[in-house]
């Protein structure tokens, strides 16, 4: 989940679902309500890590921690020296997860058909957006913690790419984490930990009374986040976008079809065909966990 919350376009939600873990890891977040607080404060201590499922969220967020802050920079690095790869890969990864999502809807009907494409047209319409200017002033910083959090967590649509589209994904994912800068970490993580606590108990009413409905609108998302993750591309720069380091920010990106054969395209088509195999692998991981 964290390598995949770095990664513009790839939600760390997909992740989790097709794991097996999503409703455990949502109900867990949801747990840390009035009756957990009253056992911090009657310190009964493993009462409360029984109530919101430790055993599923201490290894989950301790990883996905991990993972952001090793792979920042070996991410940014790849990007600058194969970007065409390794977006091929995750598009494997994403192409592979609409089955794996979708196929859990127990009932197709017209309120599963809509969701679905209401998700879809949503996240088409997420991509197809002009990023902001990059902003540090602290309220922002809260505002893109809690809005990035909740995408985060909500298979199909990206944080990293909601971070993108707000101005401040160079700052936060690349800059801050790598520099290990807590003048932008902390308040980003405050509004993470409270956009979390108030969604989960959102997407645990969903689950709870429209689970199938809710459920084609996250495939619908992961369908409409190909468009972002598609391999061939080149990025639409603007020299009035700036980001902390001077440097030209990606405000778009140009699709366009491979043309020829060559070497480029057939290791991205194997790049694509290895993450769908990957997601192959980790949903048969989920089903042996289960």
């Amino acid at each position: 989940m964290g390598a995949a919350n770095v990664i513009p376009g790839v939600s760390g939600g997909t992740i989790a679902f097709i794991t097996g873990i999503y409703e455990d890891l949502i109900n867990g977040v949801k747990s840390f309500d009035i009756d957990g607080l009253k056992l911090i404060r009657q310190r009964r201590v493993k009462d409360f890590l029984n109530h919101i499922n430790a055993q599923v969220l201490v290894p989950v967020f301790l990883g996905a921690a991990v993972s952001v802050v090793s792979l920042a920079k070996l991410l940014k690095y790849l990007f600058q020296s194969y970007p065409t790869y390794v977006w091929a890969y995750f598009f494997g990864l994403i192409l592979a997860s609409i089955w794996f999502v979708g196929k859990t809807v127990s009932k197709i009907n017209i309120s599963s058909i809509t969701s679905f494409i209401v998700g879809a047209a949503i996240a088409v319409f997420i991509a197809l957006q002009v990023p902001t200017q990059e902003n540090d002033a602290l309220w922002y910083l809260l505002i893109c913690g809690a809005v990035a959090m909740c995408s985060m967590i909500l298979p199909g649509l990206s944080g990293s790419f909601v971070l993108l589209l707000m101005g401040n994904y160079s700052l936060i994912m690349v800059n801050a984490i790598a520099s290990f800068d807590l003048g932008i970490i902390v308040p980003v993580g405050f509004g993470a930990v409270l956009g979390l606590l108030a969604f989960s108990h959102l997407l645990n009413y969903l689950f709870s009374n429209y689970k199938d409905a809710t459920i084609a609108l996250m495939t619908g998302f992961i369908l409409g986040s190909l468009l972002t993750i598609w391999p061939w591309k080149n990025e639409i720069t603007d020299p009035n976008f700036i980001n902390s380091k001077g440097e030209l920010k990606v405000i778009g990106y140009d699709w366009f079809m491979p043309t020829s054969l060559d070497n480029t395209t057939i290791i991205s088509i194997a790049m694509i065909i290895i993450g769908i195999i990957s997601v192959y692998f980790i949903e048969r991981m989920g089903e042996k966990s289960k």
